[in-house]
């Protein structure tokens, strides 16, 4: 957790440095580039800030939202079988065990979250548990404790965070230019013009700052897959994306945990490029296609 969290601060003041040099150089060129220190604040603060307390609370938020009851004292023998999977699981791959929900979803489906990868949350929908072989779910387990293991939720949102900080840095950079220019770089401060074109520029570069976003998403999630074939075995993780296929990838979970659940909205064309998930044949051929590797662990990514 202590290098996660030096990961972060060391990622952040690398953002904020190049994000100096750049202005700095532009300001060199005669391009008026505004007050420099109050722009990268106000980039770290709302770039990362937002991100890093999302992360702090995804598992409140993630229980609250789809209603998941974490099961303290199993009240049947699904229940237990669940604790002692992933127990068994998180010891394999090195991590804290996780608690261990169930809510009401008609979909296949799962999903992991948390900010510590020794205290993170696993829950599984009813819709998975009436659906799925044990081997299937036992499968589907390990995909979301390899994401766990993996520190994919730490990972995400220094991901999301650079990604945030870029786009408000930028539109700024360019608004003032752009309107600079227009208005003949007159004096006294932007006008309206400029916050028309930050506006807009805002939405464009965060449209491409998502498609990043999405784009290590659906990397996690092949990484995760060949986690969980090592935790449960390639065959188990094969038939378990052979049945979540059936379901055609749909999903019900809240924006704030769907890039964590297993299944994820299905899309074609250009909108495969805002996409959590890739195709679920792509997964399932890079299962198939992998050099064969026993069930072992752990499954954590250095």
């Amino acid at each position: 957790m202590f290098k996660r969290i030096a990961l972060f601060l060391a990622t952040n003041m690398a953002v904020l440095a190049l994000v100096s040099i750049v202005l700095a150089v532009l300001q060199s060129m005669g391009v008026s580039v505004g007050n420099n220190g109050a722009l990268l604040i106000m980039a770290a603060m709302f770039g990362f800030g937002g991100s890093f307390v999302s992360l702090l609370l995804s598992k409140w938020m993630a229980k609250r939202s789809t209603g998941a009851h974490v099961i303290e004292q199993p009240r049947n023998e699904a229940e237990q079988w669940l604790v002692n999977t992933v127990r068994r699981q998180a010891e394999a791959a090195g991590i804290g065990m996780p608690e261990v929900a169930i809510y009401d979803a008609p979909e296949i489906n799962a999903f992991a979250t948390g900010a510590n990868r020794n205290n993170a949350l696993v829950a599984v929908s009813t819709g998975l548990l009436r659906a799925m072989s044990r081997d299937e779910a036992e499968a589907v387990l390990a995909h979301e404790v390899s994401h766990v293991a993996n520190g994919d939720m730490v990972t995400m949102a220094l991901v999301q965070g650079v990604l945030n900080t870029f786009v408000i840095v930028l539109a700024r950079l360019v608004g003032r230019v752009i309107d600079g220019y227009l208005s003949g770089n007159r004096d006294g401060g932007p006008g309206l013009g400029y916050y028309a074109i930050v506006f807009v520029l805002d939405m464009v570069f965060g449209l491409f700052a998502s498609m990043i976003a999405m784009w290590f998403s659906r990397y996690r999630e092949f990484r995760a897959d060949a986690g969980g074939a090592r935790l449960a075995g390639r065959d188990k993780m094969v038939g378990a994306l052979e049945r979540l296929a059936q379901t055609y990838g749909e999903s019900t979970l809240p924006k704030q945990v769907q890039a964590f659940g297993i299944s994820g909205a299905v899309g074609h064309g250009l909108s495969k490029l805002l996409r959590s998930h890739p195709p679920l044949e792509e997964r399932i051929a890079a299962l198939r296609n992998a050099p064969a590797e026993p069930v072992r662990g752990p499954v954590v990514a250095r």
